[in-house]
């Protein structure tokens, strides 16, 4: 519901919303950069179809009206150029390599890959071959926050088990964001949705370190990095007390004529 994962509370009854994680973390995120590059792209993408600029013009007025519906519209034509000046490219690239290191780590036939794929998965499996999977893909809650996501993997590496995370983009920028991600896994516990059941994770999973496994796509190249779960954590509950401030209605009200200070 409104793209949040819907979860029944542990003590039962009807299913509430919790924020998806990389929603919680992301109320700290810096975002200047990237907007300036959505600005950027959108720019370029605008310049390259003169149909989008048509489009726009015909709601130019729908901003400065609040026109909601028109606004809507305004956004999408916004994300159609930023897809037009290439984008999505990285992203497309970094889901396809996600798809293919998860066949590598099931031992399942690959298919037919892509050439530019073929280095980028032999350096993964290079870098990962002494890490031993234990989960991947696996959905989990961390209930104290109301808080639910899916860490890419669970291994074993030298007898204990660590949340690791696969990056196919830089990781130096966003790294904090990354590092409260794998932090709030490392204290979850895995949720069926079908069952409503919860199981946790095993007794030895490290809420000190997790392993960002970092697969630059094109670069044939794949290294690990461990990552401060400790200091990490302490992000958690400030980013909580920020989304509670965000959320906050009371902070204004009317003068009211005659009002004695």
């Amino acid at each position: 519901r409104w793209g949040r994962p819907m979860i029944v509370p542990p003590g039962g009854g009807s299913p509430v919303a919790y924020t998806r994680c990389t929603t919680f973390v992301g109320v700290l995120e810096d975002t200047y950069q990237i907007s300036l590059w959505k600005q950027r792209m959108t720019a370029i993408g605008m310049a390259e179809r003169p149909d989008l600029q048509m489009a726009a013009y015909a709601l130019r007025d729908a901003q400065r009206n609040d026109d909601r519906q028109g606004k809507r519209e305004l956004n999408k034509i916004c994300e159609k150029a930023i897809e037009v000046a290439g984008g999505s490219i990285a992203a497309n690239t970094g889901t396809a390599l996600h798809a293919l290191s998860e066949k590598v780590d099931r031992g399942e036939d690959l298919g037919p890959v892509p050439e530019v794929f073929k280095a980028d998965l032999r350096a993964y499996w290079a870098a990962t071959r002494d890490l031993q999977v234990a989960a991947i893909e696996n959905f989990v809650v961390v209930d104290d926050y109301k808080v639910g996501g899916t860490f890419d993997r669970l291994v074993k590496y030298k007898g204990q088990h660590f949340i690791a995370d696969i990056k196919t983009g830089g990781i130096d920028f966003g790294i904090g964001k990354i590092a409260m991600q794998l932090a709030m896994y490392s204290r979850g516990v895995e949720y069926d949705h079908t069952t409503a059941t919860r199981t946790p994770l095993p007794d030895d999973v490290s809420q000190d370190r997790g392993i960002v496994i970092h697969l630059p796509a094109g670069k044939q190249t794949c290294t690990l990095h461990w990552v401060d779960l400790a200091a990490a954590w302490e992000a958690i509950d400030l980013a909580a007390k920020v989304k509670e401030w965000r959320s906050r209605k009371d902070l204004s009200w009317p003068v009211e004529t005659g009002e004695q200070s």
